[in-house]
């Protein structure tokens, strides 16, 4: 998989995103870079003491997961849901489970929490 961290507009790793406070637990937040061309749109979930990113792009549609700011999960927090064709996704891996894009995944961001902050980790680097 291409590293989505040199796509135009993307962050350099050590970015610093937020606070780990600033998520929910469970709960995910968005994030946008750049603009026109250079945009560059990803999220960070928060479940179980663990911190995931990933490309804010549906693998069906690539258009927004979210049609609310920060309305990345299922009522009941268990999943990613894309709101334009309601597929589901995995929060551990992005893992598409129901929906038009079933079996793709969401492209994953290398993250790192370090001292109570988000930052955006090197491209080999695992999810914290």
């Amino acid at each position: 998989m291409k590293n989505p961290l040199a796509r135009p507009g993307a962050p350099a790793p050590g970015t610093r995103l937020c606070a780990l406070d600033d998520i929910d637990e469970p709960g995910a937040k968005g994030f946008l870079f750049g603009r026109g061309a250079d945009r560059f749109d990803m999220f960070l979930v928060r479940k179980n003491g663990a911190v995931r990113a990933y490309v804010n792009e549906c693998p069906h549609a690539f258009t927004p997961l979210e049609t609310w700011p920060d309305k990345f999960l299922t009522l009941d927090e268990e999943r990613i849901i894309c709101s334009t064709h309601a597929a589901l996704f995995r929060i551990e891996d992005g893992y598409c489970t129901s929906g038009p894009c079933a079996g793709k995944s969401l492209i994953p961001i290398p993250v790192e929490v370090v001292a109570g902050e988000v930052r955006i980790g090197h491209a080999r680097a695992n999810h914290s």
